[in-house]
């Protein structure tokens, strides 16, 4: 990795308020950007979930929003990304798919389903800090 691409890199994390916890993998051959899948990626910021107001609703990847789903919103990660959501306050895991972009509000790194909320155990906090770790896609 040159300097450049490092100093661009480290710029955007702390933009985004996230940490990089182990070097990525880029795969991508000759495939279109919405299949790309980061693989070896570890996130590290706070999560919120999103429920009611948005339940019936078109994402922005066109599926209807369950909100008792196991689905995600992040501003960047490719519709179709398969991410294990570690609650650091407690231990517990859930696996979402990216359906949805957001969270809008800084500071936070993903959006969560209520039924992934549920599952990590964060629906009366509202928040909590995660881990997200890439696993697959679609």
């Amino acid at each position: 990795m040159n300097r450049i691409t490092l100093a661009s890199s480290f710029v955007f994390m702390l933009m985004n308020g996230c940490v990089l916890v182990s070097s990525p993998v880029y795969l991508n051959h000759g495939v279109s950007a919405s299949s790309v899948v980061v693989s070896g990626v570890e996130l590290r910021g706070t999560a919120s979930w999103y429920g009611i107001p948005f339940h019936g609703r078109q994402t922005a990847n066109g599926e209807t929003y369950d909100m008792n789903g196991r689905t995600c919103a992040h501003r960047t990660l490719p519709f179709g990304t398969i991410l294990l959501v570690t609650n650091l306050g407690n231990g517990n895991t859930v696996t979402v798919r990216v359906t949805d972009r957001g969270p809008f509000i800084s500071g936070r790194i993903v959006d969560l389903s209520r039924g992934a909320a549920a599952a990590l155990d964060m629906l009366d906090t509202g928040t909590a800090s995660v881990s997200l770790k890439v696993v697959g896609n679609e």
